[in-house]
């Protein structure tokens, strides 16, 4: 079984040298990564929602700055900047809603500018950092959530907003996934329609960590809150 202070489940794998992106459209019946080696293929992952989620589109952008400096620098080329700028505006064409998305390419165009030699290592640094200070931000709010949820005998959750949106904990489900570690209670999923991120998505990680749920109808909701 895995830990369950830990999530399987990985929505963004980095190579060194590209990004691999669990196609989220196909689960759970499919388990697919896509792999990109260029800004515009993580901008179309980002606009066919291969990935999806605040957070994990936020970092994925962040990845394809680092292809997009991968791509276009060299010492001989004084235009390298202009065409990383142009990529950094196509991945934020890619989801216009998502908060996450246009302050981690602000967060990349500051490393960016402070880069006199070879941007390459700062870049990915860049990069990393979002990644890991995502997930760890994750934890904390794991934590903090639990101890809240510390006597709680059920909980309701809707959509999606655990690992697979994320950097690799989640959210809203990092907190169930935290409360749960340290006392197993029962756990609901709404299907979530349209797309039906709760059936496709949460019951599948969860079930990918050994976290037992139940999928319970969106109509439902109410009638389980009232019944306590």
């Amino acid at each position: 079984m895995t830990n369950i202070n830990k999530s399987g489940v990985l929505a963004l794998q980095w190579t060194g040298h590209s990004l691999k992106v669990l196609d989220q459209r196909q689960l759970p019946e499919t388990i697919t990564y896509d792999e990109y080696q260029d800004a515009d293929g993580v901008a179309e992952a980002i606009a066919t929602m291969r990935v999806r989620g605040a957070p994990a589109i936020g970092i994925a952008a962040a990845y394809g700055v680092v292809l997009s400096v991968y791509q276009h620098y060299s010492q001989s080329n004084g235009n390298w900047q202009e065409h990383v700028l142009a990529d950094i505006d196509t991945l934020a064409n890619s989801r216009p809603t998502a908060v996450n998305l246009f302050w981690a390419l602000n967060q990349m165009k500051a490393v960016l500018d402070g880069q006199r030699d070879d941007p390459l290592p700062a870049i990915l640094a860049g990069a990393e950092k979002i990644h890991a200070d995502d997930i760890a931000a994750n934890h904390k709010m794991g934590e903090l959530g639990a101890d809240i949820l510390a006597n709680a005998k059920g909980i309701m959750t809707h959509c999606n907003t655990g690992a697979l949106a994320t950097g690799g904990y989640g959210t809203a489900l990092g907190v169930i996934r935290s409360a749960y570690a340290r006392t197993p209670v029962k756990i609901y999923a709404g299907e979530t329609r349209p797309w039906l991120q709760g059936l496709r998505l949460t019951v599948w990680e969860l079930a990918q960590d050994g976290i037992p749920v139940t999928l319970i109808a969106d109509s439902a909701a109410a009638w389980l809150m009232q019944s306590g």
